[in-house]
Formats: C-alpha cells, sequence, structure tokens
C-alpha cells in the first residue's frame, strides 16, 4: 500500500508541521509507505481570475499525480466517512497507490474534481489549510491503525 498527500502551497506553519510530521512517523511504523509533496500557491487577484487560480493549480496537482495512482481529492462537497469505513476504502485506494490531493484556499478545479477516482470530505466546517493537512495525515494515521489492529481509535 502506498499514498501520497500533495496539497498546493508549501507549509509554513512550525506548530502544524511539527504536528503532520509526528503522525507521518506513526504512519511509516505502520507499514505505510507514505510520502508528501506540494506544489506551488497562485495568487488570486490581479490577472488571474480565481476561476483561472484553482484551474492552474488542479493542473500541477494532475501533473504531480501522474498516471498509475488513484486520485482521491480533499474537498467539502465530497463524502465523510467513520474511521472503520475509511480504514477500508484506504486499503482498496492504497492497493497499489492512491495521491490524495488538497487544494488552496479556493479549493479544486472542476477539471480535477471530475478526474478523481474519490472525493473525501473532511468536514462541512472549513479548515485552515495546513490544518487540514495534519487532520487528513491523522486520519490515514487512524485507518492504518484499524487496519493493522492497534489499539488507537476509540
Amino acid at each position: 500500500m502506498r499514498v501520497r498527500l500533495i496539497c498546493v502551497g508549501r507549509p509554513r506553519n512550525p506548530h502544524t508541521n511539527a504536528l503532520y510530521d509526528d503522525f507521518t512517523s506513526r504512519v511509516a511504523k505502520l507499514g505505510l509507505d507514505y510520502d508528501s509533496g506540494w506544489v506551488a500557491e497562485e495568487r488570486s487577484g490581479g490577472r488571474y481570475s480565481d476561476e483561472h487560480v484553482t484551474e492552474r493549480e488542479s493542473r500541477s496537482l494532475l501533473e504531480a499525480v501522474g498516471k498509475s495512482s488513484k486520485l482521491i481529492a480533499l474537498d467539502r462537497r465530497g463524502k465523510q466517512f467513520e474511521s472503520e469505513r475509511l480504514a477500508e476504502l484506504l486499503q482498496r485506494w492504497a492497493t497499489p497507490a492512491a495521491t490524495i490531493v488538497l487544494g488552496g484556499p479556493l479549493g479544486l478545479h472542476t477539471s480535477l474534481l471530475e478526474r478523481a477516482d474519490a472525493l473525501w470530505s473532511l468536514g462541512a466546517m472549513t479548515l485552515p489549510h495546513e490544518l487540514a493537512r495534519v487532520v487528513a495525515v491523522e486520519q490515514i494515521y487512524r485507518a492504518m491503525t484499524l487496519i493493522r489492529g492497534v489499539p488507537y481509535h476509540k
């Protein structure tokens, strides 16, 4: 099983980065081949409309995903999953490989959402971008503990 998380925008907050790093090290100990990356964030306003910004960012994300990986888009319009269901889906998505993408402040372009194999929502609330990244990896860790039978999920 292999999972990759690609975000729009370089993570800068040292506090959320530390928490993110903690969960990525936990995931690695459970045997999941996990890595992450980011693509450049485009600036809206000026010469680029919001639509154009999301299209450019989504194009960069799609280029980073490649063709051989299942594409899972984190999007508020996606489905919310209970932990047990997410564990089942993660096994299916990540065999052999899944790439989870997280858009920038404006979200993901329709072209990427239509290409996605699944849409996953972290909830109806708006989260700061870097916190959403932490929540995603924590949920991946929680799913892996369920898959491996490790006590964590309560």
